[in-house]
C-alpha cells in the first residue's frame, strides 16, 4: 500500500515535541512579531497535500518541506528546506522571497561545512535537476516557477524519523538567519560549547567503496581524507596527545585540526580547491574568525592546508600578510598517497 503523507506528517509532528524544531511556530511568532500562531505543529492540515507538505505559515518563507519523489522504481521521501518560487493565491508575487535568497547565500558561504552531507536540487516546469553539493543560489534560478531544495532523500518503506528531525534541527540556524534578515546571527545561533582541546580523533567517513572520481571530486570525502592524512602527519611530528581533530571553536564552528604547543594553539584549516590561491582566499576568513571572534581562543599560528604546492606568488602573498599585517599565517601542502 502506498505511503500516505498525512500519516508521515503526523509522526513527524508528534516526535518533534522532543526536538528544537518542535518550537518552530513559537520561533516564527518571535521572528515575525506575530500576536498568535494558528497551529503548534510544524506541518498543518492546511499545508499538507497528497505529495508534499511545507511548514504552517511557510508559503512566503524559506520553508521546511517534505515530499514524495520517484527515482526509477523507488519512491523516496525528501526532507529539508526549500524556496518555492511557484506563484499561487497565497504567493501571487515571488518578490517577497528574493531578499531571503541573499541571506540564504550568505549563510551557506559562511557555514557550508555544516551541510556537506546534504544535497541540493531543483525543479523547473516539473523537470528535476541532478543533485549537487550545497552552494549559493544563482540569480537565474531565483525565478518564477522554480522550486529549490536543500536536504536529503530516503526510501519511503524505511523512514528514519529521527534523521529527519535531527536534520531539521541542524537547518534551524539557517532558517532563523534567513527569516530574521540576518538579525539572528549564525554565530550565536550555532554556539553550543566552549573551546575544548581533547587530544585524539573521532573516525570520519572517507569511503573505501567510492570510485576514484568520487573520492577526488566529492568535497566532503576529499576533505575527510585530507584531514585524516594531516592528523596522522601532525601526531607523528608533535605526539598524539598534542593533536586534536574537529575542535569546538567556542563560537559555533569546528576547527579542522588543532595542535597544542605548551600554552599555545595552532589552527589548521583544510581546503580542497586545486590552487593555493583559492585555498588561502577561502580559509583565511575562517581562521581569523576562529582565532579572534569574541568568545574564541586566540591562536599562535594559523595554517592553511591544501593539496597544491605553494608557488612563488603565494609565498610572496603570505610574506606580505605576515609582515604588513602581522598575521601569523602559513600554508602547508598535504599530499595523499594513491
Amino acid at each position: 500500500m502506498p505511503a500516505k503523507l498525512s500519516l508521515i506528517v503526523k509522526e513527524i509532528n508528534e516526535r518533534a515535541k522532543l526536538h528544537p524544531i518542535g518550537e518552530l511556530q513559537e520561533i516564527r511568532k518571535e521572528l515575525h512579531g506575530l500576536r498568535t500562531v494558528s497551529s503548534r505543529d510544524i506541518f498543518s492540515n492546511l499545508t499538507t497535500f497528497e505529495k508534499w507538505a511545507f511548514h504552517h505559515g511557510g508559503r512566503k518563507e524559506l520553508q521546511y518541506n517534505i515530499g514524495f519523489e520517484q527515482t526509477g522504481k523507488n519512491q523516496c521521501l525528501r526532507h529539508g528546506l526549500a524556496f518555492s518560487f511557484e506563484t499561487s493565491q497565497t504567493l501571487p508575487d515571488i518578490q517577497v522571497l528574493l531578499p531571503k535568497v541573499k541571506f540564504f547565500n550568505d549563510f551557506i558561504q559562511m557555514y557550508l561545512e555544516r551541510f556537506t552531507d546534504m544535497r541540493m536540487w531543483y525543479f523547473f516546469n516539473d523537470d528535476r535537476s541532478s543533485e549537487y553539493m550545497p552552494t549559493i543560489i544563482p540569480p537565474e534560478l531565483a525565478a518564477e516557477g522554480t522550486f529549490i531544495f536543500l536536504g536529503k532523500r530516503q526510501q519511503v518503506d524505511s523512514i528514519n524519523y529521527e534523521l529527519i528531525l535531527d536534520d531539521f534541527d541542524r537547518l534551524l540556524p539557517l532558517y532563523k538567519y534567513v527569516e530574521s534578515n540576518g538579525k539572528s546571527q549564525p554565530i550565536t545561533a550555532l554556539r553550543k560549547s566552549v573551546f575544548s582541546f581533547r587530544s585524539g580523533s573521532k573516525p570520519k567517513i572517507f569511503s573505501t567503496t567510492a570510485s576514484l572520481a568520487e573520492r577526488q571530486l566529492n568535497i566532503a570525502l576529499r576533505h575527510n581524507e585530507l584531514q585524516q592524512a594531516l592528523f596522522v602527519r601532525l601526531t607523528k611530528a608533535y605526539g598524539e596527545i598534542n593533536v586534536c581533530r574537529e575542535v569546538n571553536s567556542g563560537i559555533g564552528t569546528s576547527i579542522d585540526v588543532v595542535v597544542r604547543q605548551g600554552k599555545e594553539y595552532w589552527f589548521y584549516e583544510i581546503k580542497t580547491d586545486g590552487s593555493p590561491r583559492s585555498c588561502i582566499r577561502q580559509a583565511i576568513g575562517q581562521l581569523l574568525e576562529y582565532a579572534h571572534w569574541p568568545g574564541s581562543v586566540e591562536a599562535a599560528r594559523l595554517i592553511v592546508v591544501g593539496e597544491a604546492q605553494l608557488d612563488a606568488e603565494g609565498k610572496e602573498y603570505i610574506k606580505i600578510l605576515r609582515g604588513r599585517y602581522s598575521l601569523p599565517i602559513d600554508y602547508e601542502q598535504i599530499v595523499l598517497q594513491n
